[in-house]
């Protein structure tokens, strides 16, 4: 049982999670996954596809097919968390060894304290833009910082109103994830009602014709365009299907984790794809502009309205994005880092200090700095990302389903003489696999970078495929040695051994 446990391989917070604590049922999570599709960076997600050419229906179909791979990892990575109660870095003890599961954990928080400070960025952009319909914002630039005194403040405002929810708990994100979910459904649809009567229609960019198809400028080229596109779609949730232990462990069971994130997740990333395309291809019509960014079609509306309602529904929208981002934000990019922070050194770190780390960090980075370098970068980001992640899932999901036959031995997980110490703490079969995975996709990615100028043809075409190619090659890789030095059987039977009668024992605990 737990009780033979290393105190510094775990606290409250990265424990298995209690009977009592397992009840996000199907309405929870895929109100998890409204909260976090529903976003800036989701709305303009389809319009760098129609950029590159696609028509509006291929470009969401795009991002539909994309979310419906991805949501297999999801859910099979969300298996052992609802199992067995553990989160990721808990997890990754199991195929990487108790000291290299920093390895794939820390690499995943990394991106997610990016994203945090540019989340963050664009929360208190809709702040300032919701105090300029009010009031006159502006003034120069401050010393040192780049950006004015209100636009500070409302950064470190939105970022306050963050730290607080992190001070409350796992529990207060699930409770906010709930409410803010229909209220942002709504609010979406709202949108796109309102462009289709301000605009007599959605305009010009949903008749356009692909320019792949007969007589188009790039006839013939769509699937040179279509799989780069699609390994991003994929990337853009790569980081959650990792990390998605750290919300299944709270799942009723495996048919509420399954059925809310098979809900949650593509619908909405297809619903809010067509409204981001739809309400663009309206702007036109009533600004003389194409508008992608929302924030600012948003302040648009208050330019062109009057009175007190125009005033209010402009303020209800800010508020809406404002809420959006929040909930995309605190879930997606702080769990994770704060529970690889904790699987660092339990003994000493929590949820609120690994959580309080993460939002210090996305504070000090200056992330409205990071955006004017590397907006236009970020497909190329996701895709590149992607190749380190891909490995790590295609790690996971084998150890997990074919090597261990869906067996943990829940006990030894939080030990350092048991059957998940291999060598120091390392499996270096997982590590090896990671970086010999990784290797194939890495001239493609300095190409796609700008930091080489020519690499042979079939480096970027193996690029095109990032993350196919590194979670089946390094799955492939992890399962033929495991079985070739024997462990994977023998783990299997110790786990088999093991798990049910720990479970059933953590669960009496309680009682």
């Amino acid at each position: 049982m737990l009780e033979n446990a290393d105190p510094s391989l775990i606290n409250d917070d990265i424990r298995p999670a209690k009977p009592s604590e397992r009840h996000w049922s199907v309405i929870n999570m895929a109100s998890l996954w409204v909260g976090m599709v529903v976003c800036v960076p989701t709305y303009m997600l389809a319009g760098g596809l129609i950029d590159s050419g696609m028509s509006w229906k291929e470009a969401v179909l795009t991002v539909m097919l994309g979310n419906v791979i991805v949501l297999a990892p999801m859910i099979l990575n969300g298996h052992p968390g609802t199992k067995y109660g553990i989160p990721f870095p808990v997890l990754a003890r199991a195929s990487f060894g108790i000291h290299g599961a920093h390895i794939p954990s820390l690499l995943r928080a990394l991106v997610a304290c990016g994203w945090f400070g540019i989340q963050t960025w664009v929360g208190g952009s809709a702040i300032y833009a919701l105090a300029g319909t009010l009031f006159e914002v502006g003034g120069d630039p401050l010393p040192f910082l780049g950006i004015n005194l209100a636009q500070t403040v409302c950064f470190l405002l939105f970022w306050a109103v963050q730290l607080w929810i992190i001070h409350r708990g796992v529990e207060t994100i699930r409770v906010f994830e709930t409410y803010a979910a229909p209220f942002l459904i709504i609010m979406g649809i709202a949108l796109l009602v309102w462009a289709y009567v301000q605009a007599d229609g959605f305009g010009p960019m949903l008749e356009k014709p692909s320019e792949f198809g007969p007589g188009g400028e790039k006839e013939g080229q769509f699937l040179s365009v279509f799989f780069p596109s699609l390994t991003a779609m994929v990337g853009f949730w790569a980081t959650l299907s990792l990390n998605i232990p750290d919300f299944t462990r709270y799942a009723k069971s495996q048919r509420d984790q399954i059925l809310g994130q098979a809900i949650g997740l593509p619908t909405t990333m297809t619903l809010f794809a067509f409204i981001g395309v739809a309400v663009t291809s309206a702007t036109p019509a009533i600004f003389g502009e194409t508008i992608w960014d929302p924030t600012v079609l948003l302040g648009k509306i208050g330019e062109v309205s009057s009175g007190v309602g125009a005033t209010v529904s402009v303020l209800i929208s800010l508020f809406a994005l404002s809420v959006a981002t929040l909930s995309t934000n605190i879930a997606a990019n702080v769990v994770s880092p704060a529970n690889a922070m904790i699987n660092l050194n339990p003994a000493k770190i929590t949820f609120r200090l690994g959580g309080y780390i993460t939002a210090g960090l996305g504070l000090v980075m200056f992330p409205w700095k990071l955006l004017e370098s590397s907006e236009g970068y970020i497909f190329t980001w996701l895709i590149g990302y992607s190749a380190l992640l891909g490995p790590i899932g295609g790690i996971l999901i084998v150890d997990y389903f074919l090597v261990r036959k869906r067996h943990f031995h829940l006990g030894q997980l939080f030990r350092k003489d048991g059957m998940y110490w291999y060598a120091g703490g390392f499996n270096w079969i997982a590590v090896i696999a990671l970086i010999v995975a990784v290797i194939p996709n890495m001239p493609g990615f300095l190409h796609a970078a700008g930091a080489v100028e020519e690499v042979a043809p079939i480096w970027d075409q193996i690029y095109t495929y990032a993350w196919f190619v590194g979670f089946l090659l390094a799955g492939a890789i992890y399962f033929i040695a495991m079985r070739a030095t024997g462990r994977g059987v023998e783990d299997a039977r110790e786990g088999a051994k093991g798990d049910v009668g720990v479970v059933r024992a953590y669960a009496e605990e309680e009682e």
